[in-house]
């Protein structure tokens, strides 16, 4: 029995090894999906941290922190899921058209700080704390409460 929790655990420990996050700066190490769009939109941010993340079930994911707080997540064909400027706006080439209108007409002062992809549409903050929700093709849905 003991050795059988022994070999279980040495198992388990190589497995951990095996999956264990990594973290670089080298933009190499994202798909060129990933690199595209941050030179697309991001061209002189400096990278502070790029974490590989390996899941066990799951493909790999990448999340991403520039150096001006910036934090992006890619899924593991390079596309992004997620992008958080904290204060400042989203550039506006990552945000539907349509989601971008509806934003400068009912909320004129704010920008968008925060937006997120879901399988069900869009999750989007404003810089004054307010999550909208919206469908895929950009049609306002709701404000998100929370949970």
């Amino acid at each position: 029995m003991k050795r059988f929790i022994i070999c279980f655990v040495a198992l388990m420990m190589g497995i951990g090894l095996i999956y264990a996050d990594k973290y670089t700066i080298n933009r190499d190490n994202l798909p060129q999906t990933a690199q595209e769009m941050l030179k697309e939109y991001f061209p002189k941010a400096k990278v502070g941290m790029i974490k590989v993340d390996k899941h066990l079930l799951k493909k790999t994911d990448y999340d991403v922190r520039l150096v001006n707080g910036t934090k992006i997540e890619f899924n593991n064909a390079g596309k992004w899921t997620s992008v958080d400027c904290k204060n400042r706006a989203v550039p506006q080439g990552l945000i539907p058209k349509a989601i971008r209108n509806y934003v400068a007409k009912k909320f004129d002062s704010v920008k968008i700080v925060k937006i997120e992809k879901k399988s069900f549409g869009y999750e989007i903050t404003l810089s004054d704390d307010v999550e909208l929700k919206f469908d895929l093709l950009g049609t306002f849905k709701g404000v998100k409460m929370d949970d």
